[in-house]
């Protein structure tokens, strides 16, 4: 089995990234540099309906302690703001957690466009090996897609959700790994959990107002 300690540090290193770097949509356990987006992976843009939301909400109450405790155990229920050069546009919150040999990583991300301005689809997830898939009555559109991706022979789950409502976008990415038995947590948890987490994120919108 691998050394616990080298590979978790591996997947603690985003949180220090992140907070340097100042913004960062999703948090990743490998700690991977992720490629530049392409075209065919890529958000296309769509119009945004009018009205919308002005800003958005306060990232790290977009989620129940009850919802972070299931998803995510042994984590603080308030999470860590993920720094924003525009509040105004976007705002995040990252919550993670080794519990015996499970590792678990949460986030929840927003961006809100403008009056005027093209938002982002959820007809697409970024870095996603695997085609989305859409999940209907979330939002004004969504989709759910999930990959495992392997360090040292220990695999980790992905989940991307990501929602359009109005003018604003919610993306939540949802990672998993068991270390003791070397494998990834199973498709259908991580994407219930995913989704479970994108439903109360979306729903934290009305708080801002429309």
């Amino acid at each position: 089995m691998l050394s616990l300690p080298v590979t978790l540090a591996a997947r603690l290193l985003p949180v220090a990234v992140l907070a340097a770097a100042g913004w960062g949509l999703t948090g990743d356990p490998s700690g991977a540099t992720r490629p530049a987006a392409s075209s065919d992976t890529a958000p296309s843009l769509k119009s945004a309906p009018a009205p919308g939301f002005d800003k958005p909400p306060a990232p790290c109450g977009a989620l129940s302690a009850k919802t972070v405790g299931k998803l995510v155990p042994g984590a603080g229920a308030n999470g860590s703001e993920i720094r924003s050069t525009d509040a105004r546009r976007r705002s995040g919150c990252s919550w993670h957690a080794l519990q015996g040999f499970d590792y678990r990583w949460l986030d929840v991300a927003y961006e809100v466009s403008p009056a005027g301005e093209r938002s982002r689809t959820a007809g697409a997830v970024y870095g996603g090996h695997r085609q989305p898939t859409a999940v209907p009555d979330l939002g004004d559109e969504a989709s759910v897609g999930t990959e495992v991706t392997e360090e040292d022979g220990q695999p980790t789950r992905r989940t991307v959700v990501a929602v359009r409502a109005k003018n604003a976008v919610v993306t939540v990415t949802y990672n998993g790994s068991d270390f003791e038995h070397s494998t990834a947590p199973s498709s259908g948890t991580m994407r219930e959990g995913a989704l479970t987490a994108a439903r109360e994120a979306v729903a934290e919108l009305a708080g801002v107002g429309s």
